[in-house]
């Protein structure tokens, strides 16, 4: 059964993967009609939404987005649902993506490299995967810290996964000057680092330090890797509950450091907290969310996003939490 019904452009409510999957009419039917939406599970909690829906009445785009919490097993079906909805595309989050890969008639390289779709686009009778997990996070960090990925070292924690996979495979695209992958499975980190090596092999590093370092996420290897980079990149889910702590102990950290939580809960993780307090340069992941969804919505439209529009909900949406 529907979970709720969305009223009013920018105040959606969450829908359940039923209703696509038996009453899809209902989505036209909405005032203005739905015509994007995130599947997740949970998806509740997502802010997309309230900057997206801004997004399309900026664009002068009769519609809004909502919400859909899709259970595993009923993911894949209610996605398939989604054009004779009314809908040109769709996010896809947690745990969702690698079933999005699989389910897409055609995939676009970032997607398939990462391993898993954010962004679905009805072509017809067809579903089209996209990436902007990765994209969006290089855009973030250009930003955030006027950098950009490849004249940076990095330390990605949390390499195992599917967001340090997408991170990770930027890193590589971009060419970054050195990256390190630490994860606690280090055959993960290990076998992603032989799958990128190809990107690596120019010796762009004076010294002795390889450009590409698979790493456990023990103290002792971390230690031995913090000097030898510019930026750290959290890419595992510590932060997300309060009392989790840092992926990172905090003695590690340095003044000279950058570091991005791709975490983002609507407070300061201890990660965050501790480099701060250690004078380093420290962002939450709102940026990167605004800059996945911007790049969604360039990719659905083939227009420029309207991005100050998008913020200005979307840190006032984050505020509100």
């Amino acid at each position: 059964m529907r979970v709720g019904a969305a009223k009013a452009w920018g105040m959606s409510d969450t829908f359940a993967s039923e209703d696509l999957i038996l009453r899809p009419v209902i989505f036209r039917e909405l005032e203005p009609p739905a015509i994007l939406g995130v599947f997740g599970d949970p998806v509740a909690h997502s802010l997309s939404p309230g900057f997206q829906t801004v997004a399309l009445a900026a664009a002068g785009i009769h519609g809004q987005y909502v919400r859909v919490h899709a259970p595993a097993g009923e993911f894949s079906e209610a996605a398939r649902r989604i054009g004779p909805a009314g809908w040109v595309g769709a996010n896809v989050t947690i745990p969702h993506k690698a079933a999005a890969l699989a389910l897409v008639d055609e995939a676009e390289d970032s997607a398939r490299l990462s391993g898993g779709v954010n962004t679905l686009v009805v072509e017809g009778e067809r579903l089209l995967g996209f990436s902007t997990d990765g994209p969006g996070l290089a855009r973030a960090i250009h930003e955030e810290f006027y950098a950009d990925l490849r004249d940076l070292r990095v330390l990605l924690l949390g390499a195992g996964g599917g967001a340090g996979r997408a991170a990770a495979v930027q890193c590589a695209k971009d060419g970054c000057e050195r990256l390190v992958l630490a994860n606690r499975s280090f055959e993960k980190a290990a076998a992603l680092a032989a799958e990128l090596s190809p990107w690596f092999q120019s010796d762009r590093l004076i010294g002795p330090a390889d450009r590409l370092v698979a790493i456990p996420m023990t103290r002792d290897a971390l230690r031995d890797q913090i000097a030898q980079v510019d930026l750290v990149i959290n890419a595992t889910s510590l932060g997300m509950g309060r009392a989790d702590p840092s992926p990172l102990p905090a003695a590690l950290l340095t003044a000279n450091l950058m570091v991005m939580d791709m975490v983002y809960a609507g407070r300061k993780s201890r990660l965050l907290l501790d480099a701060e307090g250690m004078g380093a340069r420290a962002v939450d992941g709102l940026s990167m969310l605004l800059h996945q969804g911007a790049l969604s919505f360039e990719i659905w439209f083939n227009r420029p996003a309207p991005l100050e529009a998008m913020r200005t909900r979307l840190k006032a949406d984050a505020a509100a939490r």
